[in-house]
């Protein structure tokens, strides 16, 4: 179901993607604290994720997760790219960035909306986000190091900030201040919404003239995303084909909700516009997925209870 806070937070993404650019000048003030809100974001995302219960899975599902996890983090960024150059290369750079990053953080959340393998989606959360720092940089230096000339260390040292540095500090908050992250959790999505419009802000105020020069990027974009998300739909579906329902839309879920906000901030380090435009409206279908999972869902468990009948 989509609830009234996803429809806020939409709300939220845009309007403050448009302030930036019709306001850029008292919106500037954001420019260098992108970074510094992602760590406040994913240090209350990694608030709901045990990192206890992750071995568990590992240990009896190891060849799935592997299998998972090599796709997401390799063999579908490289695939995704060689796509987009053959037939729009002016997004294959950003079609790369949000399909080779991290799955999201609320995935278990969408995992539980659509009956999805919850603990497998769980482990493709932490496993990616620990590899994403490195598997990242390298593919962007050995698919387009021809065409941009960028530092392999930077690229991983600011993932490595956002990612990690927040992880570590729930797990020692935990120990330290159990109270206060309690508090914090139960606020955590008000305190969101402000992140993401100081995030948008800052990042989008940075290119307001190219978007005031190119009013029809966002429309362009946002259809870009909606084939990515039909492509991580069925790509996921067809990875463990085979596998229960409940593990194909694990499997969907861990391609299909990425961390976009992730892709926003250290895009807007290195590149240009259109990567973090993307992983923008990406927030649409990153929610809208949740529609055609259920619909697969219910139809594989009427397609079984036909079986069964007819047996």
């Amino acid at each position: 179901m989509f609830r009234i806070s996803d429809l806020i937070l939409v709300v939220v993404v845009f309007s403050s993607m448009g302030a930036g650019i019709l306001f850029p000048e008292p919106t500037a003030i954001f420019h260098p604290y992108p970074v510094y809100f992602m760590m406040c974001l994913l240090f209350l995302s990694f608030l709901s994720i045990d990192l206890g219960s992750v071995y568990g899975v590992i240990g009896k599902r190891w060849r799935t997760v592997l299998w998972l996890s090599v796709l997401k983090m390799l063999i579908l960024p490289v695939f995704v790219y060689l796509i987009f150059r053959m037939v729009y290369p002016s997004y294959a750079l950003p079609a790369l960035l949000i399909t080779g990053i991290s799955t999201g953080v609320v995935a278990p959340f969408i995992s539980s909306l659509v009956g999805a393998n919850g603990p497998l989606v769980l482990v493709l959360v932490v496993v990616s986000s620990l590899l994403v720092p490195f598997t990242l940089p390298a593919l962007i230096k050995l698919l387009i190091a021809r065409d941009i000339q960028i530092s392999l260390t930077a690229m991983i040292r600011v993932l490595i900030l956002v990612v990690f540095v927040p992880a570590v500090a729930v797990e020692i908050s935990r120990r330290v201040v159990p109270g206060l992250l309690e508090r914090l959790h139960r606020a955590r999505f008000y305190i969101s919404l402000v992140l993401f419009a100081v995030i948008n802000l800052g990042v989008f105020s940075k290119y307001s003239l190219f978007f005031r020069q190119n009013p029809a990027t966002i429309l362009e974009a946002l259809m870009v995303a909606l084939v990515l998300a039909g492509l991580y739909l069925i790509l996921g579906i067809l990875a463990v084909y085979k596998a229960p329902p409940q593990d194909q839309l694990a499997s969907v879920i861990g391609f299909g909700n990425m961390n976009n906000v992730l892709v926003i901030v250290f895009a807007a380090q290195f590149f240009g516009p259109l990567a973090p435009t993307l992983a923008s409206v990406y927030m649409i279908p990153f929610f809208g997925l949740i529609f055609p999972m259920r619909a697969y869902r219910e139809l594989l468990k009427k397609k079984s209870l036909d079986e069964k009948g007819e047996s």
